[in-house]
């Protein structure tokens, strides 16, 4: 099943590989060297949950018809923004 995801065509996404994350596995905190952060745009939004299929580090979970992102465990590599088909996640600079 997973090979059929990956082969399907996402070419205007470039090449973001397929990683399908699991909730309650995160294993590392983050360790203070991301410089951006994913924040999602809630009225943007429209519950495709694409980004939480896609986050790698799995720190993305389903709050309804949107999105939480977990920053102590978000590692800022911006899958979660690029995979957006409606534009509702952006990256942030850390303060």
């Amino acid at each position: 099943m997973i090979k059929d995801v990956n082969e399907k065509d996402f070419t205007s996404l470039g090449n973001i590989p397929f990683a399908p994350s699991y909730q309650h596995t995160l294993v590392s905190v983050n360790s203070g060297f991301r410089t951006e952060k994913p924040v999602c745009d809630r009225d943007k939004c429209n519950g495709c949950f694409l980004c939480y299929l896609y986050c790698p580090d799995g720190v993305i979970s389903k709050d309804g018809e949107s999105v939480n992102i977990d920053y102590d465990y978000c590692k800022g590599c911006g899958i979660c923004q690029k995979i957006c088909r409606k534009n509702a996640i952006h990256m942030e600079k850390e303060r």
